[in-house]
């Protein structure tokens, strides 16, 4: 007998099967399937033969391999009794439930004592599956590795792209050829991280941003976290994802993976990209007031650091507030006797030397100039030299001892009291302040992960979203180092980067694009001369770069001339007149014939409108710009297309282009097929062109 099981969204289709009451593996993923496909047949041609060398039978690819099964690879489930000794169970079919759009299957080791459940859920949406793992068991055990549900990588498929990534340097795509052995990537830093981003994607062979097959995953979970990419001697490859190897400190009877969210496309990698930024932005994301504007920030940090003066940041407030800006985020600084990083934090009450007569004089300020208030945390941390350390040092997460970082430790959020106290401080000054905004820092590694760690934050979060659900989060981890569906269940901005060098974020925020939307991506116009690469940038490829996603400014605007001024508020303005149709566009990332130039195309959701950025963020190879093909049009309908910053051309640009001199009205297929001839231009520039399609068909 074999059980067989079928999920669709519509784009894809999941086939499920089990051998009698074996555990189930996935016999087919990609491109939906006819309605009236033969499942047991098809689970039937799935069957491998078997040769020389092997067992008699290949153990099943199942959704958690077993090691008892004589399965030959890294098995689902790592397990050991309350004596330490390793446990193998052998899972039988219990029970399922299913309703179309959810499935979920229960397994049961009756002589153990253990359950075991998967579950599914699918999405006619977004195109996303999200799916877990649930153990249980009768007695205390532990636990040292437990998958979310285990699927197959595809055959036909030459190379893995996974995230890895630096301070000021996130979202570096590898690509790693297949190879008999496993990739693995795992984080031990006790958050998702910059040096490994939770996600993965599976090219098939010959695909691009805008064409062929890809399929995607990623792990939401704000903690260490493992995966794994295996292909068996026999040929076959399995993908893991889960918490990281014995992050589960204590045992229990039960644990139960974070979400693994999956997808597949038959349209490139902008496909996989596309349900991701739907499901984060329709789905994991929970605004405040979902019909406001998403307002432009202004943040105070590398304009003053740690030196807070009233009168400064009243003048500051006031200039931003001229470009453009609608609220201003007081950083680092405000509190106990914080005036470096080597003090105070945990000690959450307002510095009254800085602020005598507290926050309501520069709030007042900012209020009268149309802004709202925002204010920094980091209250997952410590200082030793704090308040807070010298009447509970045993609060702090780690041995003594221990290697500290940016001069301070981690408290324990595990603790209920360590909660309870966090959530006192921050409400304080929550409920004294009109506040609509929290930047939530998390600087420091902790000294080794531990899942009760991320659980505790989780928590702290979660009750301050329920007593204050007004105010918005921003997940920050020393820019881009927490970021993932997990922590974006709780927040509604991330940080990508401590980074405010345009250059590097143009290439950051086109390969976060892979996983997140424009809606809760912030990205800042820093200041003429970066302070964290030392590179020196006009001010329209610093504008335009922080307008392609959620809009801010993080320098001293008392340091731009009348020019930059100038650009800065034509760009800000343009970016408000159309935040709205943005903040709902697909991002797709564009095939660019030209290594140096990096291009991202948004498409509004009723593709009325686009809006091209095409930035050049280096010397081209050859004298001028190679033709840009656009995505995702509607080949038969005609479409008005203009530069937008044309009067930006350099002198050296001679010749007369037909972008250079008006709007081209052509077909989307013209558009997709042929491209677009942009004017020369100098590295480090932006060519900025929006679209329209007009009433009028082809």
């Amino acid at each position: 007998m074999t059980r067989v099981w079928r999920l669709d969204d519509g784009q894809q289709t999941l086939v499920l099967a089990a051998k009698a009451d074996l555990l189930p593996q996935c016999m087919y993923w990609g491109r939906s399937l006819p309605r009236g496909e033969d499942l047991t047949a098809l689970a039937a041609a799935h069957g491998l033969d078997v040769t020389g060398g092997m067992l008699d039978e290949n153990p099943d690819l199942s959704l958690c391999p077993e090691a008892s099964h004589s399965f030959p690879g890294q098995p689902g489930m790592i397990l050991r009794d309350a004596l330490g000794r390793g446990v193998l169970p052998r899972f039988r079919f219990e029970a399922e439930d299913s309703d179309g759009n959810n499935l979920r299957l229960r397994y049961r080791d009756a002589d153990l004592g253990l359950g075991l459940a998967f579950r599914f859920q699918t999405d006619a949406q977004t195109h996303v599956i999200t799916c877990d793992t649930a153990l249980t068991s009768d007695q205390p055990v532990h636990l040292d590795w437990l998958a979310a549900p285990v699927l197959p990588g595809p055959q036909l498929s030459d190379e893995v792209m996974d995230v890895s990534g630096r301070w000021c340097g996130e979202f570096q795509v590898n690509r790693t050829p297949w190879s008999a052995g496993i990739r693995l990537r795992e984080s031990r830093t006790g958050r998702s991280g910059h040096e490994h981003f939770p996600g993965l994607l599976i090219p098939a062979r010959g695909t691009t941003n805008t064409s062929g097959e890809t399929y995607a995953f990623h792990y939401g979970w704000s903690g260490g976290h493992r995966m794994l990419a295996e292909e068996l001697q026999d040929g076959r490859r399995q993908i893991q994802f889960g918490h990281a190897v014995q992050t589960e400190t204590a045992p229990g009877t039960a644990f139960h993976t974070a979400p693994l969210y999956i997808t597949y496309s038959a349209a490139g990698l902008n496909g996989c990209a596309v349900a991701f930024q739907r499901h984060v932005r329709d789905r994991i994301v929970q605004m405040p007031k979902p019909d406001r504007p998403r307002p432009v920030h202004y943040n105070c940090w590398e304009a003053v650091y740690f030196d807070h003066k009233l009168p400064v940041l009243q003048e500051i407030a006031e200039r931003a507030a001229k470009l453009g800006a609608e609220r201003f985020v007081l950083d680092d600084g405000w509190f106990g006797q914080r005036d470096d990083d080597r003090r105070s934090l945990a000690d959450w009450t307002v510095d009254p030397r800085k602020y005598p007569d507290g926050l309501m004089p520069l709030i007042d300020h900012v209020q009268a100039l149309g802004m709202t208030f925002g204010i920094w945390f980091e209250p997952e941390m410590i200082n030793p030299d704090s308040e807070t350390f010298r009447a509970h040092p045993e609060w702090v997460l780690g041995p003594e001892g221990q290697i500290l970082g940016r001069q301070q430790m981690v408290l324990n959020m595990a603790l209920p009291e360590v909660q309870g106290y966090l959530y006192d401080r921050i409400a304080a000054i929550l409920s004294a302040y009109p506040i609509d905004y929290i930047k939530w820092d998390h600087n420091r590694l902790l000294p080794a992960p531990d899942a009760a760690q991320t659980r505790g934050s989780y928590a702290l979060l979660d009750r301050l979203r329920a007593d204050f659900p007004l105010v918005e989060i921003e997940s920050c981890a020393s820019g881009g180092g927490r970021i993932d569906f997990g922590i974006l269940q709780r927040t509604q901005r991330v940080w990508l980067s401590d980074s405010n060098d345009a250059l590097e974020r143009l290439r950051i925020q086109h390969d976060a694009a892979l996983f997140l939307p424009g809606l809760v991506t912030g990205s800042h116009v820093g200041p003429r001369h970066c302070h964290t690469s030392g590179r020196v940038l006009d001010i329209s490829i610093r504008a335009w770069v922080a307008a392609q996603r959620y809009m801010g400014f993080e320098m001293d605007p008392r340091e731009l001339t009348e020019h930059e001024a100038d650009v800065l508020t034509k760009v800000t303005t343009w970016w408000k007149a159309n935040r709205d149709w943005m903040r709902r566009a697909d991002i797709l990332r564009l095939d660019s014939a030209d290594p140096a130039v990096i291009a991202e195309q948004q498409i509004a959701e009723d593709g009325a409108r686009f809006v091209v950025f095409a930035g050049k963020a280096a010397t081209s190879a050859q004298i001028l710009p190679r033709p840009l093909r656009l995505t995702g049009l509607d080949p038969a309908a005609r479409y008005a297309v203009q530069l937008l910053n044309r009067d930006t051309a350099p002198g050296l640009s001679r010749g007369s282009p037909a972008l250079k001199m008006d709007p081209l009205h052509l077909s989307g297929a013209s558009l997709m097929q042929m491209g677009v001839n942009l004017p020369w231009h100098f590295p480090e520039t932006m060519w900025v062109l929006e679209g329209t399609r007009l009433e009028t068909a082809i």
